[in-house]
């Protein structure tokens, strides 16, 4: 048993002091999260446009503290959702706040006259100046109709 012990002891001993020598990773996360699309309707040259449920926000952040190596947002519809005509005058704009919930910067996509049922949006790495949150945001008509946001934190 006290064999057993000391096999255990110095394995440990072992793996720490291996641990403490290797120059530390970097940091990196991942962040995904989808918000449902409400109903709503809007009028696009006279016409009545209706935005049924089944759609859903999605927005996807890779990188590692304050700084963002991708970035994406879009839409995806399905079950009668993806019946729909589309989503028409829309863009997606992508905000960054601080931690007090002041919005610093604000990255806004041009507007698309033509109709998306899958519209989406890629981003520009960031390089942060603060912690806080980033958020995609979808427009439709100058509307924001939903958002998405992560918290970047240490």
């Amino acid at each position: 048993m006290a064999t057993r012990f000391t096999s255990r002891t110095i394995a440990t001993l072992a793996a720490t002091a291996t641990l403490a020598v290797l120059p530390p990773s970097a940091a990196h996360a991942t962040a995904i999260g989808s918000t449902p699309v409400a109903t709503f309707n809007y009028q696009v040259g006279g016409v009545t446009m209706k935005i049924p449920t089944g759609c859903a926000f999605t927005h996807i952040i890779r990188g590692g503290g304050k700084r963002i190596t991708y970035q994406n947002a879009g839409v995806d519809c399905g079950f009668v959702g993806a019946l729909n005509s589309g989503f028409c005058n829309w863009r997606i704009d992508f905000t960054y706040a601080d931690t007090n919930n002041r919005t610093y910067r604000t990255s806004r996509g041009r507007t698309h006259t033509e109709c998306k049922i899958d519209p989406m949006r890629n981003n520009a790495p960031q390089k942060l100046p603060r912690y806080g949150k980033a958020c995609a945001r979808l427009v439709i008509n100058g509307v924001r109709r939903v958002s998405q946001c992560h918290h970047i934190t240490k």
